[in-house]
């Protein structure tokens, strides 16, 4: 099979990986799955190591994949609440075989 360059992605690995791919997008998909709803300062907590720019710049780009929804609420103190979308909840199955793989890695390297 040939290889189209004109199309955005080379393959649908890509293609997956250009939505989830980094250090904290499946991390916070992965939050968001376990919660079904958190706050900003909720997900900042829960994801240690994270900066708040970097925490917003991914869910920003998240948002404009259609993986969450951002709910602002008009208060004193802003609230915003973060939550996945029907499609975005398709990712299930791609991260619970993430985690069943790490799970499986971390034991095989600790016994290596």
């Amino acid at each position: 099979m040939a290889l189209n360059y004109q199309k955005p992605y080379g393959c649908s690995v890509e293609a997956t990986l250009a939505v989830i791919g980094g250090r904290w997008k499946p991390i916070i998909i992965f939050h968001l799955m376990e919660n079904d709803l958190l706050r900003f300062g909720e997900l900042k907590k829960s994801i240690g190591g994270i900066t708040q720019r970097m925490l917003t710049n991914q869910l920003r780009e998240l948002e404009r994949d259609n993986i969450i929804h951002r709910e602002v609420y008009a208060e004193v103190p802003p609230k915003v609440e973060y939550s996945l979308t029907e499609y975005g909840k398709s990712l299930q199955p791609i991260m619970l075989s993430m985690r069943a793989w790490g799970a499986i890695h971390i034991e095989l390297s600790e016994d290596a």
